[in-house]
């Protein structure tokens, strides 16, 4: 079993100052910020082009775009980004229950002819009530989930290329149909926590996904799901979201951590801590445990820091050391069967090098990547410094998936 290193594409906005949902006030569409916030970049298609041909260029294999209210729409924006791309995959996250299945599995299809085979799915249920409302979906947490179950079972099945028929409390299709079946046909991955998610992931998804998590609560995960999956006869395969800090030394990643943290004051904290408090994702929940809203004991395992997750909802851990200790965490995290590690870091664009640059040869030496294609041709970083990166420019983090 290999290692598949994703990014991650900021559609809601990125930069290397304090960075989420209320850096803008239109949640970072519009080019010109109401809300004057120093160092911040609109998610514009020219910067989106950026990020997404560098991580083709570094080799990492797909990038995860999110999904929501201060997002820039994932289909629309991938999809063009395919054409300034020539392998990278696209993991499309989009929430079951504001579009059809049916036609999801039409554009999923078109998408795959449009892309030659580069889609990937990111089935996001959904934990936040206003969220979701913002969008028309009054259901509540548990019957999300329900829906989502029987959403996957209408997508594959209109995916078979001949007339499908169900009938379901949520919905009832008559003679579903995808002409033209995507080929190949996506993977779908799929995260969530509750006892409602479990036996959904069980039924539907090829990749679980966790967020980042000390080892031995990972493995507790990967042992539920990989226990329900067996009753339902199938095989899941999974992986972890995570920010990574990696540096030429421990000590120079730790000092970006230490700037990150320095940067947030009390009252910035506290806001964003109560209002992700109010999250039903027991994911969510499972997140603020980890630091319960205080600055001490951040590392709550090695390299493990949770620090992020002090004002950012979603993925709230980061990998902080050497190009070496991060990928110490990989194989750590591997070899309990994690496969696909989706990564992110702020600024997108110079993180990005800095793993792809420093991290990936470490993996590579270790055996623990495919031998497929290599990092395209570039630039070689100077002393060992993606030439991008500014020296010593801290890192912050920002809202979103």
């Amino acid at each position: 079993m290999s290692v598949h290193l994703h990014w991650f594409l900021p559609t809601g906005g990125d930069g290397r100052t304090l960075v989420d949902r209320h850096a803008y006030t239109d949640g970072g569409i519009r080019r010109d910020r109401i809300t004057p916030v120093s160092g911040v970049r609109a998610p514009d298609i020219e910067y989106l082009a950026q990020i997404a041909k560098a991580a083709e260029q570094l080799g990492f294999e797909a990038v995860l775009t999110p999904t929501g209210t201060w997002c820039e729409d994932a289909w629309l924006t991938t999809v063009a980004l395919t054409q300034v791309t020539e392998r990278l995959k696209f993991l499309v996250a989009f929430r079951p229950g504001v579009i059809s299945p049916v036609l999801a599995a039409q554009m999923a299809a078109t998408y795959q002819r449009i892309s030659r085979g580069r889609l990937l799915l990111n089935v996001v249920t959904g934990g936040d009530s206003t969220e979701q409302r913002r969008f028309g979906d009054h259901l509540d947490h548990d019957r999300r989930y329900a829906r989502t179950d029987e959403f996957l079972q209408v997508v594959r099945g209109v995916w078979g290329g001949k007339p499908f028929d169900f009938q379901g409390e949520h919905y009832q299709v008559e003679g579903g149909l995808t002409a033209l079946p995507p080929d190949p046909l996506p993977q779908i991955f799929f995260g969530g926590s509750s006892a409602a998610a479990g036996p959904v992931a069980a039924r539907n998804v090829d990749v679980y996904l966790t967020w980042g998590e000390p080892p031995e609560e990972v493995k507790q995960k990967i042992d539920w799901i990989r226990g329900l999956a067996e009753k339902e006869g199938r095989t899941v395969r999974f992986g972890i979201r995570l920010h990574t800090i990696s540096r030429d030394s421990s000590k120079e990643a730790w000092a970006t951590a230490d700037r990150l943290l320095n940067d947030l004051d009390p009252a910035t904290v506290a806001a964003a801590q109560q209002a992700l408090g109010k999250s039903e994702s027991v994911g969510q929940q499972r997140m603020l445990a980890l630091h319960g809203g205080s600055r001490d004991k951040l590392e709550i395992s090695p390299n493990l820091w949770a620090g992020v997750g002090l004002v950012r909802g979603g993925a709230g851990t980061a990998l902080v050391g050497s190009h070496a200790e991060v990928a110490d965490r990989i194989e750590e995290y591997h070899s309990l069967g994690i496969e696909h590690f989706v990564l992110s870091g702020y600024p997108h664009l110079e993180e990005a090098y800095w793993f792809g640059e420093g991290v990936r040869p470490e993996l590579a030496a270790r055996g623990l990547l495919d031998a497929g294609p290599a990092p395209l041709d570039g630039v070689p970083a100077a002393n060992g410094r993606p030439a991008s990166a500014p020296g010593g420019a801290p890192l912050l983090i920002a809202g979103g998936r």
